[in-house]
């Protein structure tokens, strides 16, 4: 029953009959099937089938519920089992904010030389992906903003409260400035994150707490386009201050730190909510308290 929750589960988060085959390894005929298996041991109905799939019904809403308890509750055993045999070992997938990709590294790194039979996926997701992710099982650890978007049924451990910098072209007016103000980005041409990452929309009421209208003339979901598209010059963009120093490093490029009253949003891992913890999540959870202690 276990792999027909998983494509259950699967169905349930793509919508899709042929992309939830995709999505667990096997053809779409095997997963229909699967499924229709699942209806009949459960004897309910789960899906609402037409010419493609018509969402789940009621009774299929709350299998979803239990079927992602039980493949979580699996899931666990297993990395349970593995550490009595061979010690902290398995896969780690984290999804991680943009702007907390070098933090990420950091931890990432730092945990596999201590523990190098565990491996890490890193995905870059906006803070809702992350959320989104955890529930459907598609990742064990995020690392997001914890302050702003309801985060549900989580463990959280904060790591640091970001604060910002401006990166600009060496020959900017501000360039040779300590440190600026919001207030001192009037009147600059700006590339900014897109609308649907939080980071923006902390950037952007930043901006309207002293007065101003944020308005960019060139988007992206990249951090590493923005500093590229101020290296052509011309243009300046605002990152968190450890972002803007690693991608800055080595460019023609200044990084002046953004002073304010009020601290920073808090950036942290968040995990789904168990007790206990697996023992390689745990282990990374202390890790990650050490080194942001550090």
């Amino acid at each position: 029953m276990l792999h027909k929750l998983e494509m259950f589960i699967a169905l349930a988060h793509e919508r899709h009959f042929g992309r939830a085959a995709e999505a667990v390894g096997v053809t779409q005929p095997t997963l229909s099937a699967g499924i229709k298996q699942l209806e009949a041991e459960l004897g309910v109905k789960l899906v609402q089938r037409g010419s493609r799939f018509g969402g789940l019904t009621p009774e299929g809403a709350r299998t979803l519920d239990w079927a992602r308890q039980i493949v979580g509750d699996a899931k666990r055993l297993k990395d349970e089992m593995r550490f009595a045999r061979e010690g902290l070992s398995g896969h780690l997938r984290l999804a991680v904010i943009p702007t907390g990709l070098t933090w990420a590294s950091r931890l990432a790194a730092s945990f596999s030389a201590a523990h190098p039979n565990v491996r890490f996926t890193i995905l870059s997701r906006t803070s809702a992906e992350i959320l989104e992710m955890l529930e459907n099982l598609e990742a064990d650890l995020g690392l997001s903003y914890l302050d702003n978007e309801p985060l549900g049924r989580v463990t959280t451990l904060t790591l640091y409260r970001e604060s910002y910098a401006l990166v600009t072209g060496q020959d900017n007016p501000l360039a040779d400035q300590v440190q600026i103000g919001w207030a001192d980005l009037a009147g600059h041409r700006l590339c900014l994150l897109t609308p649907d990452m939080q980071n923006r929309r902390i950037i952007n009421r930043a901006f309207m707490e002293v007065g101003l209208a944020p308005e960019a003339d060139m988007e992206s979901n990249s951090t590493v386009v923005l500093v590229s598209h101020v290296e052509q010059g011309g243009w300046s963009t605002v990152l968190p201050v450890d972002m803007a120093q690693s991608l800055a490093n080595g460019r023609d490029v200044a990084v002046i730190p953004i002073v304010t009253d009020h601290p920073g949003p808090s950036v942290g891992l968040v995990a789904p909510y168990q007790e206990p913890q697996t023992p390689v999540l745990q282990a990374l959870l202390d890790a990650a308290k050490r080194l942001a202690s550090a």
